[in-house]
């Protein structure tokens, strides 16, 4: 962000106003949007000198960091919008290695044209995202491309966090005989934001279930520390999850599909426009893989807590050097839950 300090009477409109190309030109136009919408909303002692960096002291342990992109349209959805959804994707891709989640970096492609005032309410659903998760947005960018170029504004976020002492969570220590839970309902993010494409009503609406997921993290290492997988089903949904942990464990996965906690209207929606509910995306849900011996204790855990009140242990890892996943029936038929060979969903993180 630029580090030029407001010297001159603004001309920035935050309620009528359009984004310009001058807003990414670095100049006076670019440092009235840094400093009365960005700083202004995301103010902390790291950002406020508006450098191109921020320095820190991190906690003892071990660093965590990962990026993500975000390009999801409708950008307004029936339970949040693309800035609130870029911060909780940021804070569970540090929760996924046990984090706890410190700092985030915010990147913006605007498009010219595009209208300051929904601009300036994705950055208040950004601040109050940080702020619900207590973390701050220490640095940033931004930049603007011609009319056309991007359907309104792209958003990149990288979250920083540190991994505390005794926690080894990697996608590779999964085991034949642990068990695989979930945190709650699939598929509801993926859902909402068909829903709202093809203006399809309910009697119930349907939500996204975006949310920051580092607290309930945390209460599950409490319980069990030894957990040895976390990922979240985001693209692709639980079926490219496990596909993704099976092949970095050379294990096998089995999801039994009684046990799957799915709404009746995400079921409903998914048979209406011919989805597969494993395969649809999640922003609030984990899987969770554990020993067999902790995973009633684990269950309880994440049942204790707000976000895993509708947790269920939906499977088992087996011995499989092939790697597959499988899905079983209620009537005991197994079959391979394989990749997607396509875009199922398209635009919807």
């Amino acid at each position: 962000m630029s580090k030029v300090r407001r010297r001159f009477i603004s001309s920035l409109d935050l309620q009528h106003g359009h984004v310009s190309m001058a807003h990414g030109s670095g100049g006076r136009a670019m440092a009235e949007l840094v400093e009365e919408l960005f700083l202004a909303a995301f103010d902390n002692e790291h950002l406020r000198p508006l450098s191109d960096h921020a320095c820190f002291t991190p906690p003892p342990g071990r660093l965590a960091i990962a990026t993500d992109s975000h390009v999801v349209t409708p950008l307004f959805f029936p339970g949040g919008d693309i800035g609130s959804l870029s911060v909780h994707s940021a804070i569970n891709n540090v929760a996924m290695a046990g984090a706890l989640p410190l700092y985030l970096t915010a990147g913006f492609i605007l498009e010219e044209g595009f209208p300051l005032a929904d601009l300036k309410r994705i950055v208040d659903s950004m601040a109050a995202a940080a702020r619900a998760a207590d973390v701050s947005i220490v640095s940033g960018d931004t930049k603007v491309v011609e009319r056309g170029k991007a359907d309104g504004v792209f958003i990149n976020t990288t979250g920083v966090g540190v991994v505390p002492e005794g926690v080894d969570i990697s996608g590779n220590r999964a085991q034949a005989g642990d068990k695989i839970l979930i945190n709650g309902f699939i598929g509801d993010h993926g859902m909402a934001l068909m829903a709202q494409r093809e203006k399809l009503k309910f009697e119930t609406p349907l939500l996204s279930d975006s949310a920051a997921l580092h607290d309930l993290v945390a209460a599950m290492l409490a319980a069990v520390p030894d957990i040895h997988c976390l990922r979240d089903p985001t693209r692709g949904g639980v079926a490219a999850a496990l596909n993704e942990l099976a092949r970095q464990s050379r294990v096998g996965m089995l999801v039994r599909e009684s046990a799957l906690p799915i709404r009746e209207a995400v079921s409903a929606t998914c048979e209406l426009l011919d989805f597969d509910p494993l395969y649809v995306a999640n922003a609030g849900k984990l899987l969770v893989i554990c020993p067999a011996d902790a995973a009633e204790t684990l269950l309880a855990a994440m049942r204790g807590h707000p976000l895993g009140e509708h947790a269920a242990i939906i499977g088992d890892v087996t011995a499989d050097s092939h790697a597959f996943v499988q899905r079983e029936s209620a009537f005991g038929v197994r079959r391979m839950v394989d990749w997607l060979s396509g875009e199922q969903l398209p635009r919807i993180c």
